[in-house]
């Protein structure tokens, strides 16, 4: 029978091989592609699409698995890999292999689009595209198959076993919270705290200092590289070849640094599974919440903290002594950790950041629902904008053009950023609570215990629980809103002296 699984994990293998090529060419469509390539590349993209879906339908496969799953002697691990591929397998093959093709193909076009119009604030050539997208995603939910509501089908995507009706709750109860709370951080900080506005950064230095921040990290350089793109993210090519992207702006000085920050923390993820399980399930992430836990842990618990830059205030001061030389680090950290409702999502604070997702989902789940066209999107973004942060956009490039997720196709995506963002605090707690020198590691600049931590605890569990499942086993408890909130009062109160 061991046969059956070396096969198997042969077929796993091959597959994950052709999902990286699928992701070097979209890393190349955001990084180095020429401006003609799209209509080449989304060709490209679709019939590799056609290549997978034709291996996860081929009948040899389901006889493997059905092998492996009676067979005596597997291990734990392999039993993994037999039940997540099964999973796979049943859901890929939900999906009409002119559909998945379609979808690849229309996704690719789209993105290219909205990279198009972004920059001209151009709704009306983008518009059609979001519409077709959607479409296609309607039409695949209708495939996969739902409980509630389609837009279930969706979230399966990405966080498996998340439902609408518990993100509903688990979003409005913590909108709840963090209103009134902005409210008397608002207060607290006054109406003129300390700011890095009108000062330039020249971006070559901003970017010889991430890159020495991203190595620190424990980012292992020789498996990895870091480029730039419209849009920062993390391409896992293979755990020795993981690409992430930043953006600069020489008027931002931590826009670039906290995505670096942001960025490498998935990239950890990505380069912390285990070798002997390469190119399967256990060695990819359970869930893009427990991914995004990742990289909002190394942007926000470790990088906008007092103990990160006690050691790496200097540092940059040295780098940009005439832009920070007279701000001390006390006013360093309220600049950073300003609380402002603003227009641009991954540029907010921690407090505002979640408002915006509430948005998203509001709007998303407005879609799928029937409640919400389209063509009435931008319109929708502003009232919620006003609604929920008190702030309205005056052109669509900071608002319903500012993110690349629906030209992607990535409905059901969002609410993953804030599970991420919760899921980071408990975890943050849980290290705290496994190293008790691990607040005084940050303050020296010593990461090394940390990552460690989170491979064995997080990243080395491959596919093995769900979410909320890996939660429980690392900190005791499923996924909650209060760490993040105690966190949030601990360092908010600390940095303005006031209780929350």
């Amino acid at each position: 029978m061991q046969n059956a699984y070396a096969s198997l994990v042969e077929f796993s293998r091959d597959l994950y091989a052709l999902r990286s090529a699928v992701g070097v060419l979209s890393w190349d469509q955001e990084t180095m592609m020429p401006a003609k390539g799209g209509d080449g590349r989304a060709r490209a993209m679709a019939s590799l699409s056609r290549v997978m879906h034709q291996r996860f339908s081929d009948p040899r496969l389901l006889e493997t698995l059905e092998a492996c799953a009676s067979a005596e002697g597997l291990s734990p691990e392999e039993r993994v890999v037999v039940r997540e591929l099964r999973r796979d397998r049943d859901k890929a093959i939900k999906v009409p292999e002119a559909l998945a093709a379609e979808i690849a193909e229309t996704v690719s076009l789209s993105q290219r689009a909205w990279a198009d119009a972004r920059p001209k604030n151009d709704t009306a050539s983008f518009n059609p595209w979001v519409a077709k997208v959607i479409e296609l995603r309607r039409r695949e939910a209708e495939c996969l198959g739902y409980s509630e509501t389609p837009y279930d089908a969706l979230l399966e995507n990405y966080e498996p076993g998340a439902r609408t009706s518990y993100l509903r709750k688990l979003l409005n109860d913590l909108k709840a919270e963090l209103v009134p709370l902005l409210g008397k951080l608002m207060d607290a900080q006054g109406k003129t705290p300390p700011t890095l506005d009108g000062k330039i950064f020249p971006v070559a230095e901003q970017r010889g200092f991430n890159m020495k921040i991203l190595s620190a990290m424990g980012f292992d350089l020789e498996a990895g590289r870091l480029d730039e793109s419209a849009h920062p993210f993390t391409e896992g090519l293979h755990p020795e070849d993981v690409r992430l992207t930043t953006r600069y702006s020489e008027k931002d000085l931590m826009s670039a640094l906290f995505s670096t920050l942001h960025e490498g923390g998935h990239g950890i993820y990505e380069q912390g599974f285990q070798p002997r399980f390469f190119g399967t399930p256990m060695a990819e992430a359970v869930s893009l919440g427990v991914h995004e836990s990742q990289s909002r842990l190394w942007e926000n618990q470790v990088g906008r903290s007092r103990d990160f830059w006690s050691c790496q205030y200097p540092d940059l001061q040295k780098v940009f002594p005439a832009q920070l030389g007279g701000m001390d680090l006390g006013g360093f950290l309220k600049a950073i950790n300003r609380v402002q409702p603003s227009l641009i999502r991954v540029e907010a604070d921690e407090v505002t950041y979640n408002l915006h997702i509430v948005l998203r989902f509001e709007l998303e789940t407005a879609l799928f629902g029937g409640d919400l066209e389209p063509a009435g999107l931008e319109t929708a973004w502003n009232e919620g904008m006003r609604r929920n942060l008190g702030v309205v956009p005056d052109q669509p490039s900071q608002g319903y053009l500012q993110d690349v997720h629906w030209s992607c196709g990535l409905l059901g995506y969002f609410p993953t950023y804030t599970l991420g963002n919760l899921r980071a605090a408990q975890l943050f707690d849980a290290a705290n609570l496994a190293m008790p020198a691990l607040k005084t590691d940050i303050r020296f600049g010593r990461f090394g215990a940390l990552k460690q931590w989170l491979n064995v605890q997080v990243h080395q569990s491959g596919r093995r629980y769900d979410g909320d499942a890996l939660m429980e086993k690392v900190t005791g408890a499923k996924t909650t809103a209060a760490p993040f909130l105690a966190y949030l009062k601990g360092k908010y109160g600390d940095l303005y002296g006031v209780t929350l």
